[in-house]
């Protein structure tokens, strides 16, 4: 039937049974269809209705309808890879108007909409979003083809009404499918005609096909190895379970134009991150790991499959994998205002003020709890900084590359890490003896949280000694009453209660003892102001041991000045001026032979004594 909208409407009249599945004649469709209607002695699965449905310029295509009680699904068969629009068309006949004093206006007809395996539409129901029985609804919906097919799943999930107007009447019912391509497509789709002479037919098929044979044994021997190793790829990924989407190699590289240069967004311990963007038009980060994992490809994929099925408003999305040789590549969704080492160190445009800055580490902390004490599997981090938080359009935190210590091999360390140039945010026990527990999270957020509310790194060279190192500091003004003196003088205004908070909150997790530091939970609740926090009486060893004073630089201006007065006194020679400076005045510092600097002045003397 040709609608009024000059669509050719194949013919679904195919008799589908309980569990049923079958290609139409064209080949071009096929549909499938499981379940049987509860306490229904006429398993059927057509509605045929004379009513002209309203809305619609061609009522009867609306006449006939295909309903199941369970699961419905069209399949659309070879087509050609692109974007595609799907419209479906409903009304519902089985029930009377609900304006209507009838008990059948009780009838409600709900079910899901999945297209491409995404659902589109939860709890639709057709007489409700019609306004009204026996009426025409349209739904389009635009999908990406990447396999060749189509898939359109109806899926009735026990909701709305089973009885009315009769016993075991329920489920997806649907009029039309439609799907048109967004671009002109370059093959027909229309299946090879048989036509010719029989014979001469004959003699192609009796030429071609020993031809045919000899040459693809030819082909097969050149690449049986290599295409094995591909075959064993799939079936390792397709003979999981929950399997997470996978992307091609293809398709990324197009995606990040060949993984150029300009779309660099930066390069990360794990390896290089790019900006992408796929077919179907969304955009993603897509991060090539530079060293690839000795984990199993399954091992690989069910893990990927479980970060995947990790999700919390303050984690970053993980979309997929690409997984083809030695290739490993993660795809992430993108996020606009990329890191916060960028946003508070200056090296773009944002600016943070006050209330933002402390919402960042209020759910900086959430997305660490959540790892911590809610997912399944517990997750611990191990490079909890700056750059590994994200900031989106709403300037929301993101953690990012929360699974990927678990999917590198065993030999990817902290010491990998410090290379990497992490070394301020590590915890002593992880640092010194490579003891890992959610505690080294919890240190690295204290650090990012000092960092936040200075508005300067864990440590910077360019300042006085006394502020090279941001812990120090802090300490420094904590045990001097003036803790507030490292908020960043940037800042027009900020709550000195939050501030404050926030300071005691970071001086506990970065405790040298793992048992003294908070668990993310609890900082949490200490940073909204649901319990009173802690007062940081202890200072900690790693900083305490560390607290000496250099006197090399001293003694050696004090001996420097001490061989000159000798030298005016004794008025001694140019040969013993030089002598002398060379023993104990080397100009790059102490002579690296001599035991001490004590042992250098006692050279001094002697040689001075000797003249």
């Amino acid at each position: 039937m040709t609608g009024s909208d000059g669509i050719l409407y194949e013919a679904d009249n195919s008799t589908l049974g309980p569990a049923t599945f079958q290609v139409t004649s064209t080949e071009k469709w096929a549909i499938s269809n499981v379940g049987l209607f509860s306490e229904r002695k006429s398993q059927s699965y057509f509605v045929n209705n004379l009513a002209q449905a309203t809305g619609t310029n061609t009522p009867e295509l609306f006449q006939t309808a295909r309903m199941s009680p369970g699961s419905l699904r069209y399949f659309g068969l070879g087509l050609e890879n692109g974007n595609y629009t799907v419209t479906l068309q409903f009304s519902e006949t089985g029930f009377t108007d609900r304006s209507s004093q009838s008990w059948k206006s009780l009838g409600r007809r709900v079910f899901d909409i999945y297209v491409q395996g995404i659902l589109r539409k939860k709890d639709f129901d057709i007489s409700k979003e019609a306004g009204g029985v026996e009426r025409a609804i349209v739904r389009e919906f635009n999908v990406t083809v990447s396999d060749n097919y189509l898939e359109i799943h109806l899926f009735w999930a026990g909701k709305g009404t089973c009885c009315i107007p009769e016993q075991g009447y329920y489920g997806p019912l649907i009029a039309t499918v439609h799907a048109a391509s967004d671009f002109t497509p370059t093959v027909s789709g229309i299946p090879p005609t048989i036509g010719g002479e029989k014979s001469r037919t004959g003699l192609i098929i009796g030429i071609a096909i020993p031809v045919g044979i000899v040459g693809l044994i030819l082909i097969f021997s050149v690449f049986y190895l290599r295409r094995r190793k591909v075959d064993d790829d799939e079936e390792e990924i397709l003979g999981l379970g929950p399997r997470p989407d996978t992307f091609s190699y293809a398709e990324l590289r197009a995606a990040t134009d060949d993984f150029s240069s300009s779309n660099k967004l930066g390069e990360g311990g794990y390896g290089p991150v790019y900006k992408g963007t796929l077919a179907d038009g969304r955009v993603v980060a897509v991060k090539q790991l530079s060293v690839a994992s000795s984990h199993g490809k399954s091992q690989f994929i069910t893990e990927i499959a479980i970060i995947s099925a990790v999700q919390h408003r303050n984690l970053v999305k993980l979309f997929g994998c690409c997984i083809e040789g030695n290739r490993r590549i993660l795809v992430y969704e993108y996020l606009e205002n990329k890191s916060l080492d960028q946003a508070i160190f200056g090296k773009n445009e944002l600016h943070l003020d006050w209330p933002t800055r402390f919402n960042i580490c209020l759910e900086t902390a959430k997305g660490l709890a959540y790892l911590h004490e809610e997912s399944r599997p517990r997750i611990v981090h191990r490079d909890v900084k700056a750059s590994n938080i994200l900031l989106d359009a709403a300037l929301c935190p993101k953690i990012s590359d929360f699974g990927l210590a678990k999917l590198y091999d065993d030999n990817k360390t902290h010491i990998s890490t410090r290379i990497a140039g992490t070394i301020g945010y590590l915890a002593p026990e992880y640092a010194m003896r490579g003891h890992l527990t959610e505690k080294a999270d919890v240190f690295g957020f204290g650090v990012v949280a000092l960092e936040i509310l200075s508005g300067r790194p864990n440590s910077d060279n360019s300042l006085d000694n006394a502020k090279i190192y941001l812990l120090e500091w802090a300490w420094h003004l904590h045990e001097n009453n003036q803790s507030l003196g490292l908020v960043d003088p940037t800042l027009n205004e900020f709550d000195t209660n939050e501030a404050t908070r926030l300071i005691r909150v970071a001086l506990l997790c970065t405790q040298a003892s793992p048992m003294m530091r908070p668990p993310m939970s609890r900082v949490v609740a200490m940073l909204a102001g649901d319990i009173e926090t802690s007062n940081v009486v202890s200072k900690p060893s790693y900083l305490t041991d560390w607290d000496f004073k250099d006197i090399t630089t001293s003694f050696l201006n004090e001996n420097k000045s001490s061989t000159s007065s000798t030298a005016q006194k004794e008025g001694k020679s140019q040969h013993n001026d030089e002598h002398c400076d060379t023993i104990t005045s080397p100009a790059s510092g102490v002579d690296p032979l001599l035991p001490s600097p004590v042992n250098v002045s006692m050279i001094s003397d002697i040689i001075g004594d000797g003249r």
